[in-house]
């Protein structure tokens, strides 16, 4: 089974709510992990709110937390969530960024927007895994 990284600035935000869709839409075709260049001591409260409103998905109770690129395994598939910054590089067979702005900061409806795409970016990745 293939590992994904989904990698963000501070893996607080986008990455952490890519993880957690990757494990509930997708578990069945890739192990999804998420970290960061930097760290923050918790993950964004709208994300963990609004994930869990439309989802049901708790990610602090399924034991997400912010991580270190040091943190992942060694993965197949790298996710850059389109954070304008240069990322270091990790060792992959495939790398894409997702170009998705960060809603930190902003209304209900710019989180409610971030996790519909992600939502859509992650089943697509799915399709194109399972075809591969």
């Amino acid at each position: 089974m293939q590992k994904v990284a989904f990698i963000c600035v501070h893996n607080s935000c986008r990455s952490q709510i890519a993880e957690a869709l990757g494990r509930h839409l997708a578990a069945d075709v890739f192990q999804s992990y998420s970290a960061g260049t930097e760290q923050k001591d918790h993950i964004n409260p709208d994300a963990v709110r609004l994930l869990k409103q439309t989802h049901h998905i708790d990610m602090e109770a399924e034991g997400q937390h912010s991580k270190l690129l040091s943190d992942l395994p060694t993965v197949d598939v790298v996710i850059t969530m389109g954070c304008n910054v240069q990322c270091p590089s990790l060792p992959c067979q495939c790398r894409e960024d997702w170009g998705l702005e960060d809603p930190t900061g902003k209304s209900d409806e710019a989180f409610l927007e971030t996790i519909r795409q992600i939502e859509e970016k992650v089943l697509g990745l799915k399709a194109r895994l399972c075809s591969k």
